[in-house]
Parts: C-alpha cells; structure tokens; sequence
C-alpha cells in the first residue's frame, strides 16, 4: 500500500431535462441506437484495473421508474461496486410528498429548515437502496451539493457515517452555505466525518474574484490545460495529494447534443476514461467507503480536525431571496 487514496465516486442519476425520454436506459446505462457508454462500461474498464467505484445512486430524479433505478442499484451491486446514497428530492412528484403527509417546499435540501425533513428522506430512500442490497448505506451526496447543518445532523442521526458534500464550488454557486477549503477528509462537530470533493483555487485576473474547479471526468473545461486530471497528480496541488476524491456522472462517458441531450457518439471518452485509470492506478490506491473507514480505524487514513457544524447553519432570509439563489 502507498498510504495515498483516491476514491472514484459517480453521481448516478436520471433528471429529466437531460434526456426527452427513457431516462434510466439513456442516462445511467446509457443505451443508445449507435452504441452504449454507461456504468456498465465504467464497471468494465474498473475492473481492468481493480477499481471499484462509489456509485451514488439517485431514487428521487426519476421517481416515477423506481422500479428501473432499483433494478440500476441491484445490478450495481451484484458486482461488487459500492452503491451509496444521492438524493435529488427537488424532482420529487406531489403526489409523493402528499402521500407521505409532507409539503412539498422548501425543494431543495440546500433551503430545509428542519432536521426531521432531511432524515425522512434519507431514511426512506437508504431503507429502499438497502432492501435491494441487503447492506447498510454507509455515504451520502446531496444532489449538487445542496446541504446545510440540518442535514449533516440527520445523517447522524440515521446512522450514516460520511458525507461526500463539502465543496466550495458549491459555495461559490450558491448551492450551500459553507464548505472548508480542504481537500482532506475532516470531522464535523456532530461526529459525522466528511469527505471533500477535490477541488483547486483558480486565482482571478486582476479586479476579478477567485474561483474553483472540480476534480472530475471528463475534464473541467475551466482548467487551462489539459489533460488537467495528469498534471494534477503531478503536482498541481501542493504536495502531489495524498488524497483525491474524483467526480464523475453515469453520463460521463456520453456527449452532449445541441439540445443539452445526453448521446452517445463514440467511444473516445471511454478510451479517455481507461487512460485516466491506467495513469491513476500507478499513484494511487482506489478505495471504497468500507475501506475508507476501515483504513481510517487502522490510523491509514488520519482525520485530525474538526470542524464547527453551526458554520453551515441555514440563516433567515425573505422567501424571495432564498428563492433567487436556489
């Protein structure tokens, strides 16, 4: 072992502005007429090099085939990859939230102002990712990193350890309220450890603010060269990092068509993607998030700070303005 880690976490999904039909079939296994790139593709080229992916599985983007999604979480599974917890609940129908007794705002998780909304919904869709796999949900990612205090305490408070939401791409985009600027896995004060995206500061032009890119695949386009990813492993972050967290979605191997459509129209991006994993694979050691918090039990991965959860905390502010930065 190298004691450097990498963790390559897919955001599994199906929303439905990014295919006009057949969601699930286009957008996470990614069929199409000319060809497929989706995770079964992923789970391929993996396993040429032992790597099992993070799959952050979303149930509520097309809730309306759950059936399909479940059968996506069961497949996933079946094959040894790690199959965690994403919730999009802003797609939710109505009909779901009447259903359950609940109203329907606030929609995004980014604006709830009551730690028990939070946990009914991580703990009914977890409950129906866990009947499939038999297996305990160990992570959770909010649906484009929209969380707050509120929710870092229900996941405490369900029993899920790790949360994949700190980023200050977010911030900057209004998404959340606070995020540390690190790249290292830290504690929040409640005990629920979090595991960062990996993200670089870009420094502005003169006059103009900082900003902030993601370590994801395909590569950020806000990256002034490329292939980004290799130069990041070769230093760009300061110290060569001991720790990386990449993005990718279950479309990450598709294109998209002048629509904003996912399609698939060659192979090149999976070529790309078995190149990163050749290249990656020699640095670092790709873990899951059993192995996360078995390496960090055994000292492998050392977590030593905490950090305030009350610097997340959801402030008052008119309905208007909470609307306008959602």
């Amino acid at each position: 072992m190298r004691d450097r880690y990498a963790m390559i976490t897919v955001d599994t999904e199906a929303l439905p502005k990014r295919a006009s039909d057949d969601h699930v079939n286009r957008l996470i296994w990614g069929r199409f007429p000319k060809g497929t790139a989706g995770v079964a593709e992923m789970c391929k080229i993996g396993d040429e090099f032992g790597v099992k992916h993070v799959f952050f599985t979303d149930l509520c983007g097309a809730y309306s085939r759950l059936d399909e999604l479940k059968e996506v979480v069961r497949w996933l599974d079946e094959q040894g990859q790690d199959v965690q917890l994403h919730t999009h609940p802003e797609y939710l129908p109505d009909s779901f939230w009447k259903e359950h007794g609940l109203s329907n705002r606030p929609q995004y998780m980014n604006q709830y102002t009551e730690q028990a909304r939070a946990e009914f919904v991580f703990k009914h869709f977890a409950g129906l990712m866990s009947e499939v796999t038999g297996k305990p949900v160990l992570a959770h990612r909010a649906g484009s990193f929209r969380w707050n205090a509120d929710t870092i305490r229900a996941l405490k408070a369900v029993g899920i350890p790790l949360s994949f939401n700190n980023s200050v791409c977010a911030v900057h985009n209004n998404q959340c309220i606070y995020s540390k600027p690190t790249n290292k896995p830290f504690t929040w004060s409640n005990g629920v450890i979090e595991v960062p995206m990996t993200e670089k500061r870009i420094l502005g032009k003169v006059g103009k603010p900082e900003w902030w890119a993601r370590l994801t695949y395909p590569e950020s386009s806000y990256f002034r060269f490329r292939p980004w990813w290799g130069q990041l492993l070769l230093n760009t972050l300061s110290g060569n990092p001991s720790f990386a967290v990449f993005l990718l979605h279950s479309w990450s191997l598709l294109f998209w068509d002048e629509n904003g459509l996912g399609e698939y129209r060659d192979d090149s991006r999976m070529e790309g993607y078995r190149k990163l994993l050749a290249r990656l694979t020699k640095d670092y050691d790709v873990i899951t998030t059993a192995e996360f918090l078995d390496l960090k039990a055994r000292g492998k991965i050392v977590v030593p700070d905490t950090v305030d959860l009350s610097l997340a905390e959801l402030q008052a502010e008119p309905d208007n303005k909470i609307q306008k930065k959602a």
